[in-house]
């Protein structure tokens, strides 16, 4: 699972999920219909397609309040719950995984928002992602931020890269909670129930503005150019996948091999993942913005989006 985890989700009736449906139903010109979704079912691709896109986007103003996300539905034959819900019930396939993100996951989805300059502002944005949390709650999460540009993402390259006041701020505010610190949460809820390893990459913190952003795994795996450029993470992170897909497990036959180091199991005790970088992959420990982490799970019921 690359860049990626369970993010707590509102149900598909709630309010704001409500309104994306109905935002989509008009564009559509479903609004009319008795059957809005049998209408909706019933519109031509090129309709359907431009009335989905008609809501926010990704790299929108909004972006990673995401409009598209797999919600709970009362339904005992569909989706029941939302997914951190059937984690912490245990109703999830046991099978061994990777998991893990990119240094700065949220620079990509903070490029837009200069109008963000101050703390209340941060506060403000973010209360509009979680509507069943007060804005105390959401006030102690971004509080956990330092307001100063060396704190911020891209990470550790102190008071550059910062784009508007606020940018580095918000930036690792949300790759944390989409994705950084969303990923430790499901990880301390599996440990000990299936195999997992994790990983943080942070080979292209040079990069303006952006560090090692969301997606640039692919550019470094899968873009032959690019792996010449950044050979020695390349070389690691695909040789551990092949033996985890032959092995089950990134430390098999490939990656011995390899003589590379041994990745450990990612559990609640030692908490260690590896972490990629430009020239070596060194073992790091889980620990990073854990005010944050605790702040962030501990309003896990309000924190829906």
């Amino acid at each position: 699972m690359d860049s990626g985890s369970i993010v707590p989700a509102l149900q598909v009736s709630d309010p704001k999920p409500q309104g994306i449906y109905d935002s989509v139903v008009t564009a559509a010109g479903c609004s009319g219909s008795a059957d809005t979704l049998a209408c909706l079912r019933s519109v031509s691709y090129t309709v359907l397609l431009n009335a989905v896109n008609s809501v926010p986007g990704i790299f929108s103003y909004s972006s990673v309040d995401l409009s598209y996300l797999p919600r709970p539905d009362n339904s005992s034959n569909f989706f029941s719950v939302s997914p951190e819900v059937s984690i912490q019930n245990g109703a999830y396939t046991k099978v061994p995984i990777i998991i893990g993100d990119q240094e700065d996951e949220g620079t990509l989805f903070s490029l837009v928002q200069n109008n963000i300059t101050t703390t209340d502002q941060v506060i403000t944005y973010l209360a509009s992602y979680f509507p069943l949390a007060t804005r105390n709650e959401v006030a102690e999460y971004v509080n956990t931020y330092p307001d100063d540009p060396s704190a911020g993402s891209p990470f550790n390259t102190g008071i550059a890269n910062e784009l508007y006041p606020q940018f580095k701020r918000l930036a690792a505010i949300l790759g944390d909670a989409t994705f950084t610190l969303t990923r430790r949460a499901y990880l301390s809820l599996v440990s000990g129930t299936i195999p997992a390893w994790s990983y943080l990459s942070s080979y292209d913190y040079g990069t303006p503005f952006l560090g090692t952003f969301h997606a640039s795994d692919i550019l470094l795996l899968y873009d032959n150019p690019t792996r010449l450029v950044n050979p020695v993470p390349a070389n690691a992170v695909l040789t551990y996948y092949v033996s985890f897909i032959n092995a089950l497990t990134p430390n098999g036959p490939a990656a011995q091999s390899a003589s590379l180091e041994t990745w450990p199991n990612w559990d609640n005790s030692t908490r260690e993942l590896i972490n990629f970088q430009a020239l070596s992959s060194p073992i790091i420990k889980d620990d990073f913005r854990q005010e944050s982490y605790e702040v962030l799970t501990k309003y896990t019921s309000t924190f829906r989006v």
